[in-house]
């Protein structure tokens, strides 16, 4: 019987699966690695390579397949990582684009190219202000960002 959920992201790797499956896990708490599996005799890559890698971080199952370089990855799909402070966003921004491309916006692509919008929460009331004018200024400035800074877009909102 699988754990799986019956909706569960792919993300096709072209070896690195299994390496990927582990950063992750070891970078977000609540994470863990369900299962592998293996390429077996006759399949379309050296048997006993890892087809497959469920794991699970903070609760969201994924699976990472070792399907090889026939894709790769666009910022068409990402993953959200909406943190509770600033600090925490800071944190998983730099663990995340270590090795990896800061992009805009709070968008980086990891290691592996694939991308994550990484934020503060606390943005989205930001640029939700009820004050059009706070609100557009939020935008604006949050947009012309890399790294998300919440100071900044408040100080940006603040101005006369």
């Amino acid at each position: 019987m699988s754990t799986l959920n019956k909706i569960t992201p792919c993300l096709w790797f072209d070896t690195q699966a299994e390496e990927a499956a582990n950063f992750y896990v070891g970078l977000f708490e609540n994470s863990r690695v369900l299962r592998t599996r293996h390429f077996g005799p006759g399949g379309p890559r050296p048997a006993d390579m890892v087809l497959t890698v469920d794991f699970e971080i903070d609760g969201q199952q994924i699976t990472a397949l070792n399907g090889g370089p026939e894709f790769t990855f666009s910022e068409a799909v990402s993953l959200q990582v909406s943190c509770d402070s600033q600090e925490e966003s800071d944190h998983f921004w730099n663990k995340l684009g270590e090795g990896g491309e800061e992009v805009q916006c709070g968008w980086l692509r990891d290691r592996y190219g694939f991308s994550w919008q990484v934020f503060p929460a606390e943005l989205d009331d930001l640029i939700d202000d009820p004050d059009p004018v706070r609100a557009e200024r939020a935008m604006r400035s949050m947009l012309s960002m890399v790294r998300i800074d919440l100071s900044e877009i408040r100080r940006a909102m603040d101005q006369p």
